[in-house]
Protein backbone atom coordinates (compact mmCIF):
# COMPACT_ATOMS: atom_id res chain seq x y z
CA UNK A 1 0.00 0.00 0.00
CA UNK A 2 2.83 2.40 0.80
CA UNK A 3 6.48 2.80 -0.01
CA UNK A 4 8.52 1.97 3.10
CA UNK A 5 10.62 5.12 2.67
CA UNK A 6 7.69 7.58 2.56
CA UNK A 7 8.37 10.61 4.69
CA UNK A 8 5.34 12.83 5.15
CA UNK A 9 5.28 16.59 5.51
CA UNK A 10 3.02 18.73 7.63
CA UNK A 11 2.86 22.49 7.72
CA UNK A 12 5.61 22.73 10.34
CA UNK A 13 6.98 19.21 10.59
CA UNK A 14 8.42 16.25 8.75
CA UNK A 15 7.48 12.83 10.06
CA UNK A 16 7.33 9.09 9.58
CA UNK A 17 5.33 7.57 12.44
CA UNK A 18 3.86 4.07 12.57
CA UNK A 19 1.97 2.21 15.26
CA UNK A 20 1.22 -1.51 15.55
CA UNK A 21 -2.22 -2.03 17.09
CA UNK A 22 -3.87 -5.23 18.32
CA UNK A 23 -7.58 -5.35 19.16
CA UNK A 24 -9.02 -8.42 20.87
CA UNK A 25 -12.65 -9.50 20.75
CA UNK A 26 -14.43 -9.31 24.11
CA UNK A 27 -13.56 -12.44 26.13
CA UNK A 28 -11.56 -13.70 23.10
CA UNK A 29 -14.79 -14.96 21.54
CA UNK A 30 -14.50 -16.35 18.02
CA UNK A 31 -16.32 -13.59 16.15
CA UNK A 32 -14.54 -13.07 12.84
CA UNK A 33 -14.62 -14.99 9.58
CA UNK A 34 -12.82 -14.08 6.32
CA UNK A 35 -15.64 -11.79 5.19
CA UNK A 36 -15.71 -9.96 8.53
CA UNK A 37 -11.92 -9.45 8.40
CA UNK A 38 -12.23 -8.05 4.87
CA UNK A 39 -15.04 -5.70 5.93
CA UNK A 40 -13.02 -4.57 8.97
CA UNK A 41 -10.09 -3.80 6.65
CA UNK A 42 -12.34 -1.46 4.63
CA UNK A 43 -13.82 0.18 7.73
CA UNK A 44 -10.40 0.68 9.34
CA UNK A 45 -9.00 2.23 6.14
CA UNK A 46 -11.88 4.72 6.00
CA UNK A 47 -11.51 5.70 9.68
CA UNK A 48 -7.75 6.13 9.23
CA UNK A 49 -8.35 8.39 6.23
CA UNK A 50 -10.64 10.54 8.39
CA UNK A 51 -7.69 11.05 10.77
CA UNK A 52 -5.28 11.76 7.87
CA UNK A 53 -3.63 8.46 8.75
CA UNK A 54 -3.08 5.46 6.48
CA UNK A 55 -3.80 1.80 7.10
CA UNK A 56 -0.62 0.15 5.84
CA UNK A 57 -1.53 -3.45 6.71
CA UNK A 58 -4.30 -5.29 8.52
CA UNK A 59 -5.09 -8.93 9.17
CA UNK A 60 -6.44 -11.05 11.94
CA UNK A 61 -7.75 -14.34 13.21
CA UNK A 62 -11.14 -15.35 14.58
CA UNK A 63 -10.65 -13.52 17.91
CA UNK A 64 -8.26 -10.60 17.26
CA UNK A 65 -6.89 -8.25 14.60
CA UNK A 66 -3.51 -6.60 13.95
CA UNK A 67 -3.16 -3.21 12.28
CA UNK A 68 -0.16 -1.23 11.07
CA UNK A 69 -1.05 2.45 10.80
CA UNK A 70 1.01 5.42 9.62
CA UNK A 71 -0.28 8.51 11.38
CA UNK A 72 0.56 12.22 11.72
CA UNK A 73 1.91 13.66 14.99
CA UNK A 74 -1.26 15.68 15.61
CA UNK A 75 -3.25 12.44 16.11
CA UNK A 76 -3.37 10.91 19.58
CA UNK A 77 -3.16 7.13 19.29
CA UNK A 78 -5.85 6.72 21.96
CA UNK A 79 -8.30 8.86 19.95
CA UNK A 80 -7.54 6.88 16.80
CA UNK A 81 -8.07 3.60 18.65
CA UNK A 82 -11.37 4.73 20.16
CA UNK A 83 -12.67 5.71 16.75
CA UNK A 84 -11.42 2.55 15.04
CA UNK A 85 -13.02 0.30 17.64
CA UNK A 86 -16.27 2.25 17.97
CA UNK A 87 -16.99 2.67 14.26
CA UNK A 88 -16.01 -0.91 13.39
CA UNK A 89 -18.19 -2.38 16.15
CA UNK A 90 -21.20 -0.29 15.17
CA UNK A 91 -20.93 -0.91 11.41
CA UNK A 92 -20.15 -4.61 11.69
CA UNK A 93 -23.14 -5.10 14.03
CA UNK A 94 -25.38 -3.30 11.53
CA UNK A 95 -24.05 -5.00 8.38
CA UNK A 96 -23.55 -8.53 9.73
CA UNK A 97 -26.52 -9.48 11.96
CA UNK A 98 -25.42 -13.13 11.65
CA UNK A 99 -22.36 -12.48 13.83
CA UNK A 100 -24.11 -10.08 16.20
CA UNK A 101 -25.07 -13.02 18.43
CA UNK A 102 -21.33 -13.70 18.88
CA UNK A 103 -20.85 -10.25 20.43
CA UNK A 104 -20.72 -10.29 24.22
CA UNK A 105 -23.70 -8.29 25.51
CA UNK A 106 -23.49 -5.95 22.53
CA UNK A 107 -19.74 -5.38 22.81
CA UNK A 108 -17.40 -6.50 20.04
CA UNK A 109 -14.03 -5.38 21.41
CA UNK A 110 -12.32 -5.78 24.74
CA UNK A 111 -11.82 -2.30 26.26
CA UNK A 112 -8.04 -2.78 26.24
CA UNK A 113 -5.66 -2.74 23.27
CA UNK A 114 -1.98 -3.17 22.44
CA UNK A 115 -0.07 -0.31 20.81
CA UNK A 116 3.60 -0.25 19.91
CA UNK A 117 5.55 2.35 18.00
CA UNK A 118 7.50 0.81 15.18
CA UNK A 119 9.56 1.56 12.11
CA UNK A 120 12.76 3.46 11.66
CA UNK A 121 16.03 2.61 13.34
CA UNK A 122 16.21 0.45 16.46
CA UNK A 123 16.34 2.31 19.78
CA UNK A 124 19.98 1.32 20.33
CA UNK A 125 21.02 2.98 17.05
CA UNK A 126 19.07 6.17 17.80
CA UNK A 127 20.58 6.29 21.30
CA UNK A 128 24.09 5.81 19.88
CA UNK A 129 23.47 8.59 17.32
CA UNK A 130 22.33 11.02 20.03
CA UNK A 131 25.30 10.14 22.25
CA UNK A 132 27.69 10.94 19.38
CA UNK A 133 26.43 14.51 18.96
CA UNK A 134 29.08 17.12 19.59
CA UNK A 135 28.19 19.24 22.63
CA UNK A 136 29.30 22.86 22.11
CA UNK A 137 32.13 24.05 24.37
Amino acid sequence: MSNDNDIRHGRHCVFKMHVHLVFVAKYRRNVFDADAIQRLRTIFAKVCADFEAQLIEMDGEDDHVHLLVAYPPKVAVSNLVNSLKGVSSRLLRKERPDIQNRYWKGALWSPSYFASSCGGAPISIVRQYIEQQQTPH
